[in-house]
């Protein structure tokens, strides 16, 4: 069996991203060669990895000769020529996660009919292929106002979703295949970050809560541990561990659910891959995420998931109004305060809202830690 640390084993990287390159970093403390693949040779990872491969991961080509270069295929990013990595899995290369959860997670209708199909709690839903077949739907009663829509394919960061409050806002829904959501009436949002090994071992990291910039529609900051009950978050870990096992895919799997006011769960989306709400595990974690990742990919026993100290963490995001080259106001009087850590991603670059990099903020208790973030909200800018 050949050896995986400090060798010629090459772990390939599909995506150069920032959390390609925190992949990158947890890899390097095990001097494991990485290999990216990536559209931007000035992409977050490339300046850390082994060796950087210039090249689009939605292309089949591009992916598959990546893939020849290296002895085991991950990604950062869910977007990846799907016929590819199948070809690869056919050929008997080792990729994980599975191309087969990779699947149905590219595609939210398929992951919202997995969750049906295997009594997984979710949101009622119902597929529509066009902007027409919905407004004929919305006047045929069949869809009751207010709803969410949400594009099956391509949709981060807040992208691709969108809430229909009225009939005055029909002309903004997408003319996209689609998913229709009603609305919940969310008491708080959370997420569970997930782990299954090849030795189908299985760790969850603490359940933790997440905030949303309501501008970006993406997520702003996040509580660790959540203020949950204990019974939430055993059923919310439970919930999440059925969700990986049910995928049978190997690697870390980020479940956001919704916590309703009935106090009931429903999972939201899931991302087979390192995910925003698990950064502060660098910090306040025994593993973090991205060593967990490698833990679980290349067969090695999954590390203590137990919280070191409670934890905040804030995305950095780039200031509205501002775009060009990213100055970091007031870097140096935040790192000066005590567990603090400013994680900068690398790109060159700032627009509004563009995740910049983020900050942990690890104390003695969450109290003690949102003061410090406040203290961090008002005085670390990025501008251009």
């Amino acid at each position: 069996m050949q050896q995986k640390i400090s060798s010629n084993f090459k772990l390939g990287i599909i995506g150069g991203g920032q959390l390609g390159k925190m992949l990158v970093q947890a890899a390097s403390k095990w001097d494991i060669k990485t290999y990216i693949l990536d559209p931007d040779e000035n992409c977050s990872a490339a300046s850390l990895c082994t060796k950087f491969i210039k090249g689009s991961f939605r292309t089949y080509e591009d992916v598959y000769q990546f893939a020849q270069q290296v002895d085991l295929v991950t990604f950062e990013i869910e977007h990846v020529n799907i016929e590819a990595l199948k070809r690869l899995k056919e050929e008997g290369k080792t990729i994980h996660p599975d191309p087969n959860a990779l699947t149905i997670i590219q595609d939210k209708g398929l992951q919202k009919q997995f969750y049906a199909s295997h009594n997984l709690p979710t949101a009622k839903f119902q597929l529509y292929q066009s902007k027409a077949e919905i407004i004929a739907a919305i006047e045929e009663k069949k869809i009751t106002l207010p709803f969410v829509q949400k594009s099956r394919k391509e949709g981060y960061d807040g992208r691709g979703v969108i809430v229909i409050n009225s009939e005055k806002e029909i002309e903004k829904i997408f003319d996209t295949p689609s998913i229709v959501e009603e609305t919940i009436a969310i008491e708080k949002e959370l997420a569970v970050i997930v782990a299954k090994n090849t030795k189908n071992e299985i760790s969850s990291f603490s359940v933790v809560e997440m905030g949303f910039n309501s501008e970006a529609n993406l997520v702003e900051d996040l509580i660790c541990p959540a203020a949950i009950s204990k019974q939430i978050e055993e059923e919310a870990i439970a919930l999440s561990k059925k969700v990986i096992k049910k995928l049978d895919m190997v690697g870390i799997l980020a479940v956001e659910l919704f916590l309703t006011k009935a106090e009931k769960l429903l999972i939201n989306e899931v991302a087979p891959r390192p995910h925003n709400s698990g950064h502060h595990t660098i910090e306040s974690a025994f593993t973090s995420q991205f060593e967990q990742h490698l833990r679980a990919i290349l067969g090695f026993p999954l590390g203590s998931t137990k919280i070191i100290m409670p934890a905040i963490m804030l995305n950095l995001l780039g200031e509205p109004n501002y775009t060009g080259d990213a100055i970091y106001k007031g870097f140096e009087e935040s790192i000066a305060i005590e567990g603090v850590y400013v994680h900068i991603y690398g790109k060159t670059s700032t627009k509004p809202y563009r995740k910049m990099g983020h900050v942990t903020i690890i104390e003695e208790t969450i109290e003690k830690a949102k003061v410090k973030a406040e203290i961090i909200k008002t005085q670390l800018k990025i501008i251009a």
